[in-house]
């Protein structure tokens, strides 16, 4: 039988997919603590060592309880909080399971210093997660960042507000957190890669 002369993309390359499609998860994969969304991610949940956005309809509305199952399964290294939009509640932390003596909150002036920052810390190795809320990122600096994530072995999230799911990301996830009467809610976001 003749081969196909138009094989899938991964059929020749394990590296290769469609646009339309999720990558596959090569990393080492967190579970998210939601059996639903962690069957719905490649490799089983969270990746680590890649950008990962996460798009909630509003800023501080979930997605800190969304996040905490994984977040408290890497605490053995630091929690880098970075331009969160509110200050973080050391009480709500501890009850999510997270001690303040592992968590680091980065607050910076400017947006520059920021994207500094998260370079920094993706690129260190050290901490277990990065949370990162930019306030506007460029698509040069989200490659920039999710290199700089491929250096370890970090989970590394960007929250961003849900309009930037019409934006291209290289991250390997785009979801949308919002609220629903449990207080969580979850959907894959329409992506569009870099």
């Amino acid at each position: 039988m003749p081969a196909d002369p138009h094989p899938a993309p991964e059929e020749l390359h394990p590296a290769l997919w469609r646009a339309s499609q999720l990558a596959r998860c090569a990393a080492r994969c967190i579970d998210t603590g939601f059996p639903a969304l962690s069957n719905q991610l490649p490799g089983g949940g969270w990746p680590t060592g890649t950008l990962v956005d996460v798009l909630p309809q509003q800023a501080g509305l979930g997605e800190m309880r969304l996040l905490a199952p994984a977040l408290v399964k890497v605490a053995s290294r630091s929690v880098v909080l970075l331009q969160p939009p509110h200050c973080p509640q050391i009480l709500a932390l501890g009850g999510m399971g997270l001690a303040a003596s592992q968590v680091l909150w980065i607050k910076s002036k400017k947006g520059t210093d920021a994207l500094w920052a998260a370079e920094q810390v993706l690129r260190s190795g050290s901490c277990g997660a990065l949370l990162f809320w930019p306030s506007h990122v460029r698509p040069e600096a989200l490659r920039r960042l999710n290199l700089a994530a491929q250096a370890g072995e970090t989970l590394f999230f960007m929250l961003r507000p849900i309009a930037a799911a019409q934006d291209a990301s290289p991250g390997t996830a785009a979801s949308a957190a919002g609220a629903q009467r449990d207080g969580r809610g979850i959907r894959q976001a329409p992506r569009s890669t870099t």
